[in-house]
């Protein structure tokens, strides 16, 4: 037993230093920004009267989206507003070199390290509430099915009237007075995972750790996907897969792919229901399978987690003039392009220029044809460091939070086993570790003890009892 007590400075210094993690923008790309903040939207119609309204995690200042859902005689019509970074970042700029140096924001429980400056994100390019906005416009009409059958993008004015919550939303939901503006959602969004599902969509429903401020430290905690939350989900997904059709019918873009789940991952996930007696008929696909999962359970956890092995193999396929061996997204079931997050991803900005200039007949700048084959690397790699600081801050919590509980026991669900070691998930606090353990059962309870939690080392481990 190795007993760990010590407690570092209860901030996240330490990973930001670890994984270079930028503290500032250069000087010329923040005046880049400076003058940007001032910019007109140009020539484009004004579109603010279209009651728009966003739905982020609560105190979120960079919105990237706004919808507004309409119930009509024949079926839906959909507006979602992304913000327009396009008319903030000049191409070639110091700015821009340094958006592509960062990829992406990466989140840190104690702040941010945004990809734009805040004068941008969260300021004059945000589609924050009550204020005129630049934006890129898509306008669905869907049938009474939730299948678009015509697709508009433009440049255009916006503003919304309104800024809410997941949970508050979804209380309105519950309480049966929804806004407006979004109360088509309960029959639109369950229309498109319905869709998904079809499609063979591939949703892991695995518990979602968050790191939340606890007095001077922090906490974990996990909670349950509200409805809203999927259901708005859909709306993104289902501009993402128009983008990859403009972009897969004009032959350039830069689609985000996952190859189709490998065949031997398929047959294993099939053993590991059966070795659950969780039935799977031989005609259901893995995502249909998936879904109809209860995530409460046990065994569902542990058929989760088996089930990432079928997503592996996530890249992005840029191309200008013929198409890419791989267009589809397994998890997705359909060609799919990242459009809808140009504040916080690189791609987006580019995914969104290529739509705009494809669907008003025009060939592409220059600099973004220039851009396209650049995107891969560059996302790949912002895409591999996120992950990495990610999971740092969840070990480093784990292990601060544990740190004086070593030799306490704990129930615990085996996700993932091996010989001699599991992949275990604990509920009281929410942590997902090693346990030391033979062949330990996937998919049940056991009572784990925690042999370790080691602050420096950001470690946490158990042995099974």
């Amino acid at each position: 037993m190795v007993i760990r007590t010590g407690r570092a400075e209860l901030d996240f210094g330490a990973i930001r230093t670890e994984f270079s993690l930028p503290s500032a923008f250069p000087p010329a790309a923040l005046a880049e920004a400076d003058e940007a903040v001032s910019r007109s939207g140009g020539d484009r119609p004004d579109l603010t009267s279209i009651p728009l309204v966003t739905i982020d995690p609560p105190g979120a200042k960079d919105l990237d989206q706004a919808l507004c859902l309409e119930r009509t005689a024949s079926g839906f019509v959909v507006h979602y507003a992304i913000a327009d970074l396009g008319l903030f970042v000049t191409p070639g700029g110091a700015l821009d070199a340094e958006v592509r140096r960062r990829g992406q924001t990466i989140y840190l429980p104690d702040g941010n390290v945004p990809l734009h400056p805040t004068a941008l994100s969260e300021g004059a390019a945000s589609l924050l509430p009550g204020v005129v906005r630049p934006a890129v416009l898509w306008t669905f009409t869907c049938s009474a099915d939730g299948v678009p059958v015509s697709v508009e993008v433009r440049r255009a004015l916006v503003r919304s009237q309104a800024q809410f919550d997941y949970e508050s939303v979804q209380k309105t939901f519950d309480e049966g007075n929804p806004h407006p503006s979004v109360a088509a959602l309960a029959e639109f969004g369950p229309l498109r995972r319905a869709l998904a599902r079809e499609r063979g969509a591939i949703e892991l429903q695995l518990p979602e750790q968050e790191i939340e401020p606890d007095g001077d430290g922090w906490k974990l905690v996990t909670r349950p996907r509200a409805l809203v939350d999927a259901w708005n989900a859909e709306i993104s997904l289902m501009t993402g897969m128009a983008a990859a059709s403009i972009m897969l019918e004009a032959r350039a873009g830069v689609l985000r792919t996952l190859p189709d789940p490998d065949a031997d991952a398929v047959k294993a996930l099939r053993r590991s229901a059966a070795a659950l007696k969780v039935p799977w008929p031989t005609d259901l696909s893995p995502g249909a399978f998936l879904a109809g999962l209860d995530a409460t359970k046990p065994e569902s956890l542990a058929l989760f987690t088996d089930a990432t092995r079928l997503l592996r193999g996530a890249g992005y396929s840029a191309f200008n003039g013929s198409v890419p061996d791989v267009t589809t997204h397994a998890g997705v079931a359909a060609p799919y392009a990242h459009v809808t997050a140009p504040l916080r991803r690189l791609v987006d900005r580019f995914g969104s220029e290529v739509c705009l200039a494809v669907t008003a007949g025009q060939d592409l700048p220059e600099w973004l044809a220039e851009a396209l084959p650049q995107l891969p690397a560059l996302m790949g790699a912002s895409d591999s460091l996120a992950a990495k600081v990610e999971r740092a801050a969840l070990d480093q919590v784990e292990a601060w939070v544990l740190a004086g509980r070593v030799g306490q026991e704990f129930e615990a669900v085996v996700l993932r086993s091996g010989d001699h070691e599991a992949d275990v998930f604990v509920s009281a606090p929410p942590v997902i570790a090693k346990c030391e353990g033979t062949r330990l059962p996937e998919g049940e309870r056991i009572r784990v003890r925690l042999e370790e939690a080691d602050v420096a080392r950001r470690l946490v481990r158990f042995q099974a009892v």
